[in-house]
């Protein structure tokens, strides 16, 4: 980050989160050495940080208002969710509880995108069952994109499976045909944001790419302090190397979103509501295009 960023950064700690300094070393110089102290301090601040600009989604994004391919028909759509792996430092007797289908041992990182290792959707369900979490559900005729290794309920819309989705397919291939394809290609599009910013955040935090072998919780709190981080830079930065190289070409940044593998549960409530609200938009899409 740059210099004001870093200081209004330690200010905020300083004055909201108990950052201290010593006889010897200002909280600045505390801020940019001490890592294992200030790690901590740094997390507190996830309950501000790591949440909704608009907490109650009264507002259409404007990444969707502004652009015609998803207005107005995505304009109830809040965010978007995803998973992804960070490799973890595990000892090797260890490792098996934390090793998935990638072969090595990861933490798997569930995220919602505005503005040990377990399959996505089983990170999904205990998010939204364990009211402690304070995840933010959608509100009623609102929801996130997710792809199709979610179940299909209520305030979660997929794609259409069986049919072509990710972005490489089109290009490679032809243009969309039928409206399930034409909705699955807008709605790749979309989502595609928070795979982006998967990229981003692994591309400005090194230490995801290879991370030291300390202690598992530890690591947890790593990958919490650099979302905060994240999402920190993004707000009172005027400029970023790695924010303004994404927003100035969206295909710029590696895509970093993982693939999903097919899970038992397929549907949950309210999953004939999202069915016919799905076949609304793809109508909606296909009309707008003809």
């Amino acid at each position: 980050m740059d210099k004001c960023v870093f200081l209004q950064l330690c200010t905020d700690l300083e004055n909201n989160y108990g950052l201290r300094g010593s006889r010897r070393m200002c909280a600045a110089e505390m801020l940019g050495i001490y890592f294992g102290k200030v790690l901590d301090i740094v997390c507190l601040m996830a309950v501000d940080i790591i949440k909704p600009l608009d907490p109650e989604f009264k507002r259409v994004p404007e990444e969707i208002l502004r652009d015609s391919r998803y207005m107005p028909h995505f304009k109830d759509c809040i965010g978007a969710i995803d998973g992804i792996h960070v490799k973890a430092s595990i000892p090797h007797e260890d490792q098996v509880p934390y090793i998935g289908m990638k072969g090595i041992p990861t933490q798997n990182i569930m995220a919602a995108c505005w503005e040990g290792t377990a399959h996505d959707t089983r990170v999904f369900l205990s998010a939204l069952r364990n009211n402690a979490l304070n995840f933010p559900k959608p509100p009623n005729g609102k929801y996130y994109l997710v792809d199709a290794g979610y179940p299909q309920m209520s305030g979660y819309l997929g794609p259409y499976k069986g049919e072509r989705y990710h972005l490489p397919d089109f290009r490679r291939d032809t243009q969309p045909t039928g409206s399930r394809e034409v909705f699955n290609h807008v709605h790749s599009s979309l989502r595609s944001v928070i795979e982006r910013t998967f990229g981003v955040w692994k591309k400005k935090w090194s230490i995801l790419r290879d991370m030291p072998s300390y202690p598992f919780d530890k690591q947890v709190k790593i990958v919490i302090a650099t979302m905060i981080l994240h999402n920190y830079i993004r707000r009172h930065a005027q400029c970023d190397i790695h924010f303004d190289k994404v927003n100035d070409n969206p295909n710029a940044m590696e895509m970093e979103g993982d693939a999903q593998e097919e899970y038992h549960i397929t549907q949950g409530p309210g999953a004939q509501e999202l069915e016919t609200l799905r076949n609304k938009i793809a109508a909606s899409l296909m009309h707008a295009s003809s």
